[in-house]
């Protein structure tokens, strides 16, 4: 992108949108009454995907923007899993029964950090509540410093059909920088391993804008990491947030690269995955051509949510776990943060609920929109506006902004469709926020919690 324009982004901090109203605008007004009572409208037929968050890690990465903590102790996980248990019990209490599971997603923090065992009870008593059959992803994040033969069979035994591994970068200087030394062995290894165990699908996460990144490093991470053949790389830019994330203050604000020097390691990243025949999804996902999330991408059936791109259309998403969140047709919910709050009060037999948000008609149009563009970078606002029965006129205060995105090439409108321009295109949450109703100006202290547009 032109100079000048990156210069004029650069400062601005807009959401991710993984989903709309963002979980920054949420509030306690969603509470664990409201929950139960969303629960009980839910029907038989609803397809729901089920995200476990494990709030754990052996070691905390000075990059990390996650809700989780470091331990070198089995008892707080052990204790943990546990109430994971019970929380689960909770909510089934107030489904219907054996509703049909299309997901099922663990995340962190480190969900390998699990004791085997107690990975094995939560997912036999996933399937026993639950109809969990050969449809069924099951997905699981994992650390390849971290994964022993053990937990590898736990993996097998457990269904698991897809890992997700961190790598950020093989670059020395960067590891050291970040508090994560992992060898390119090490990668190796657990890719096999996984694949052993039943993962058909591989996902390895990168991120630039790291301290001592550069243009080089990241294009030779990049080989290395294509040299795996995984199925899905997930490419994302650094979000240094000190303020809201102590440890990211052990990192040397100096050693980051500026906003020109970012999209210049993104694209030395995209120009080596597309080169090997991978497909840019969306922002900021690569996948194979044969995978099915640059299928859904190409059909048109991609789709966004708390976990990313996903080919997942259930409407239902249940978050269970500290900090989890869960999207229903009536709004979204999140579980209280703290680990030992959320354990205290799922030991009382209540769910844990801290905040949420119920939703409007006006931010269901809205979030149809900004998914739109976050998934295929482009969308007819007539028809959309007529899907949710009622007129372009709503979305009217958008447009000063659209004006402008117009002006600066980084959008393009012909009749009702708009478009982001193809070279604009890191910048497509900028466009998404043009339609973001709570979104506050860069100078107000809300806008502090998203990170930088580019």
């Amino acid at each position: 992108m032109d100079a000048d324009l990156i210069a004029r982004f650069e400062s601005l901090r807009v959401p991710r949108y993984t989903s709309y109203p963002t979980a920054p605008h949420f509030s306690e007004a969603v509470n664990a009454e409201t929950y139960a009572e969303w629960l009980g409208t839910l029907t038989p037929a609803d397809d729901v995907s089920l995200y476990l968050h494990v709030p754990f890690c052996r070691s905390l990465c000075l990059y990390c923007g996650c809700h989780t903590r470091a331990t070198a102790r089995p008892e707080p996980v052990d204790a943990y899993a546990a109430a994971l248990l019970r929380e689960v019990a909770l909510v089934v209490a107030r489904l219907p029964r054996r509703m049909h599971v299309s997901r099922i997603h663990w995340g962190g923090g480190t969900p390998t950090i699990l004791a085997p065992r107690d990975f094995l009870a939560i997912m036999d008593v996933l399937r026993a509540h639950f109809r969990v059959d050969g449809e069924t992803e099951v997905a699981i994040e994992a650390d390849p410093r971290h994964l022993s033969d053990e937990t590898l069979k736990a993996l097998a035994y457990g269904g698991v059909t897809r890992a997700s591994i961190g790598v950020q970068s093989f670059d020395p200087a960067v590891q050291k920088a970040i508090g994560r030394v992992q060898s390119f062995d090490q990668t190796a290894r657990a890719v096999s391993g996984l694949r052993g165990a039943g993962a058909r699908g591989i996902n390895v996460d990168l991120i630039y804008g790291l301290p001592h990144e550069t243009v080089a490093s990241c294009a030779a991470t990049a080989d290395r990491v294509v040299s795996l053949a995984p199925d899905r790389v997930a490419v994302f830019g650094y979000a240094h947030v000190p303020w809201m994330k102590r440890h990211q203050r052990l990192i040397d604000a100096s050693t980051l690269p500026d906003g020109r020097a970012r999209l210049a390691q993104f694209a030395a990243i995209a120009e080596r995955l597309t080169a090997a025949g991978y497909r840019q999804v969306g922002l900021d996902h690569f996948a194979r051509a044969d995978d099915e999330l640059a299928q859904a991408a190409e059909a048109g059936r991609l789709h966004r949510n708390f976990q990313g791109y996903t080919t997942d259309a259930a409407p239902v998403l249940l978050g269970l776990g500290a900090s989890a969140i869960g999207s229903l047709p009536a709004g979204y919910v999140q579980n209280i943060a703290a680990v030992p709050d959320y354990m205290k009060v799922v030991r009382e037999g209540r769910l844990p609920v801290a905040r949420g948000r119920a939703l409007t008609a006006d931010d269901r149009l809205r979030r149809d929109v900004i998914e739109q563009l976050m998934c295929h970078g482009a969308v007819d606002i007539a028809c959309t506006a007529q899907r949710h029965w009622t007129s372009p006129a709503a979305l009217e205060d958008a447009r000063p902004a659209l004006e402008r995105l117009v002006r600066d090439g980084v959008a393009e409108m012909e009749g009702a469709v708009l478009r982001v321009a193809d070279e604009a295109r890191p910048l497509v949450r900028c466009v998404a926020a043009a339609f973001d109703a709570y979104l506050p100006s860069a100078a107000e202290p809300a806008a502090a919690r998203h990170s930088h547009a580019v």
